[in-house]
């Protein structure tokens, strides 16, 4: 199954959101601090797990919190994990706070 996601921020609900053909597929709850986004959970829902909708959406909720110039604190451990494989993105953490995470 190939499936095309559209991920967006939905600041009302604090969430970055994934979206396959119009159905909310999973999103990644944060709350911010000035320069900070707190990542605390991530969710994909049943049926779309397994398809890499999880890893698209942080992804592109990392991309943009880059581009927004937020520090980023992984408490969600799927981010967390994510950061940890994709190195790219540890200079986001941090470095006072990366020990806190392994990373």
């Amino acid at each position: 199954m190939v499936v095309t996601v559209e991920v967006h921020d939905n600041p009302d609900e604090q969430r970055y959101e994934a979206v396959v053909d119009g159905e909310l597929a999973g999103f990644a709850a944060y709350s911010t601090q000035p320069g900070l986004i707190v990542f605390v959970h991530t969710e994909v829902k049943d049926g779309f797990e397994g398809h890499g909708v999880g890893s698209i959406l942080i992804r592109d909720a990392l991309d943009d919190a880059r581009r927004r110039g937020f520090e980023v604190l992984p408490f969600c451990p799927f981010v967390n994990s994510f950061i940890a494989e994709h190195r790219e993105f540890v200079d986001l953490v941090p470095g006072s706070r990366r020990q806190e995470f392994g990373l």
